[in-house]
């Protein structure tokens, strides 16, 4: 007994030794763990408050300018555009200058105090976490104001005010029109995120590996002695992994639209053109961890973080209008950031080039600084 207590003592300073001496492997067992709780903490946040908003209001009096009021003051919303019709707003959705609008008929105050008012609030439907609070700030704050004007128009009349004061006949109603999916399914919120998140998670993980793998199976040797520059090297890599992704690519696509039902409403080839620059700048992504790492394990380890910063940071769960700052600016560093405004615009929308060429052209400069970065510090010999 006392022998065998002496080996499991003897192994397990070995392994200690081993763990201590392996320095970057500890960091990230301590590390992940921590860099999860801090981002689901400020990242895990589904309530978006200063929902930019378009401001239509037709009857400009006195109680139309005190509802407007009444939504800034909830926090919920911050007016961004006045506009002259439903038809602008819908525009200034599908542009992405503003995630819901509200429209104000005319007459406001007359049809108010004949308790027959009604407010139309539109709402960004491929934005799940805009709709849910908007629509839940937007009731909330008509549902107030009007059991407000009830309790005006009874201490007027001289009754008493109670709790079912107005409650039966409330002056305003407020009807919500959610664009691009009305009736709010899931699955048309989560598609067109996926997509970016599938092929991020793809691309730079099998990209991670190809160098890392060249070495551990001794063939970077005779790649190495080749007369091929390091940006001829970097495109044989990334060329059969593009055909791969482009491949998986459309599988997903497909599965989405005619096993689950997703509605396509864009233009597929700018969304395929769109999707192959996503592509390009997630394998040299990839490319640039492979160039660092020494090891698969060591790749693996550099892929995980981005895997869940791409997950939670990117938007295609949480809303990055309600995170902090320094969220936002990691999320910014991520290829899928840009590729989900992209998708959804496209997929949901159905809107063209002229909407996401800003978000476009970011992925193009990424991609290129990328490989070129990780051309340079791609060494001709081993070290």
């Amino acid at each position: 007994m006392r022998k065998s207590l002496q080996r499991l003592a003897a192994l397990t300073r070995k392994e200690v030794t081993q763990m201590l001496r392996d320095r970057r492997g500890l960091l990230f067992i301590i590390a992940l763990p921590l860099l999860q709780l801090f981002l689901y903490a400020y990242a895990a946040n589904t309530t978006v408050y200063h929902i930019p908003i378009a401001i239509v209001d037709q009857s400009r009096d006195r109680k139309s300018r005190e509802f407007v009021e009444a939504l800034v003051n909830s926090q919920y919303f911050n007016p961004t555009l006045q506009l002259q019709s439903e038809a602008e707003v819908v525009s200034a959705i599908d542009r992405g200058q503003v995630k819901a609008g509200l429209v104000i008929p005319p007459r406001f105050a007359t049809v108010t105090d004949r308790g027959t008012a009604s407010v139309l609030m539109v709402l960004d439907g491929s934005d799940s976490s805009s709709v849910s609070s908007g629509f839940s700030a937007a009731s909330l704050v008509a549902q107030n104001y009007a059991l407000q004007l009830s309790s005006e128009q009874v201490i007027r009349k001289g009754g008493p005010i109670n709790a079912s004061t107005g409650a039966s006949a409330l002056p305003i109603t407020t009807t919500t029109r959610v664009l691009y999916n009305p009736d709010m399914i899931d699955t048309w919120f989560l598609l067109p995120g996926l997509v970016g998140l599938l092929l991020q998670t793809l691309a730079v993980q099998q990209a991670a590996f190809l160098m890392v793998r060249e070495r551990e199976l001794g063939t970077i040797e005779q790649i190495l002695v080749t007369p091929a520059r390091p940006l001829e090297l970097l495109l044989s890599k990334v060329i059969p992994l593009l055909a791969l992704c482009i491949l998986a690519f459309g599988v997903v696509l497909g599965i989405g639209i005619f096993w689950f039902g997703v509605p396509f409403h864009g233009n597929l080839l700018l969304y395929f053109w769109l999707v192959l620059l996503f592509i390009t700048s997630s394998l040299s992504l990839g490319l640039l961890m492979s160039n660092r790492a020494k090891t698969q394990k060591e790749a693996l380890q550099m892929t995980l973080p981005l895997t869940m910063f791409g997950l939670l940071l990117g938007g295609m769960i949480y809303p990055r209008r309600a995170m902090p700052a320094v969220p936002q600016f990691i999320g910014n560093l991520l290829p899928m950031t840009y590729f989900i405004r992209i998708s959804r615009g496209i997929f949901t929308k159905g809107i063209g080039f002229n909407f996401v060429w800003r978000d476009a052209l970011a992925l193009a400069i990424y991609a290129l600084i990328v490989i070129l970065v990780t051309a340079r510090n791609l060494k001709k010999r081993l070290d």
